[in-house]
């Protein structure tokens, strides 16, 4: 069953609410009610397109997959350069999408909150992750690139907070987090030199 245009528009005023609240607030700020206050609408409307709170999450956890999934494409472009020039750029929007976007970055990789297995989240979250596992396996045909590209994510989601409390910056006097980027590739995939 379709919904109607009405509907489809107050279903996506109420994301594009929830994406607002997140960008201004945080993930701990999209409660239903607060969502509904600021879309103008009763606090029990949003039931009728996201019966649970964790739909509403998840609706809005999508756009920034969209968005970061846009990034990503943009910056591997046609796909000609080398694996290690990919995983730069790749790690670079990253990065920058999580510096830029930390209350939406929080909600999209909480899988733990959204249960993304349920909420069709994976289908947009595992996709990025493919690629990434893609790229490590072309630049180091010799690993489990799987592992590897679950420890280089990981030392990319450590580079984002430390940054963003500012202890990178303190420890290693770093003003830019391009040189951690490619300390982290040069762990994960060896110095670029030798490849």
């Amino acid at each position: 069953m379709s919904m109607s245009e009405p509907e489809a528009g107050l279903r996506g005023r109420l994301v594009d609410v929830g994406v607002e609240l997140v960008a201004q607030e945080g993930a701990q700020a999209l409660t239903l009610r607060e969502i509904a206050r600021r879309a103008g609408v009763s606090h029990g409307a949003p039931r009728r397109y996201f019966p649970t709170h964790l739909k509403l999450l998840s609706a809005i956890a999508r756009r920034g997959f969209a968005e970061l999934g846009e990034r990503a494409k943009s910056a591997i472009a046609d796909g000609t350069a080398s694996p290690r020039a990919q995983l730069t750029a790749l790690g670079r929007v990253y990065l920058e999408f999580a510096l830029d976007n930390p209350g939406m970055y929080e909600l999209m990789f909480r899988h733990d909150l959204l249960e993304s297995g349920h909420l069709g989240l994976r289908d947009t979250s595992l996709p990025l992750f493919g690629v990434l596992v893609d790229l490590v396996g072309r630049a180091r045909p010799d690993v489990n690139a799987r592992l590897v590209a679950g420890a280089l994510w990981a030392n990319l989601h450590g580079i984002v907070q430390l940054w963003r409390w500012g202890s990178l910056q303190l420890a290693t006097g770093a003003d830019d987090f391009v040189p951690l980027l490619r300390s982290a590739l040069d762990a994960h995939l060896g110095p670029e030199a030798a490849r």
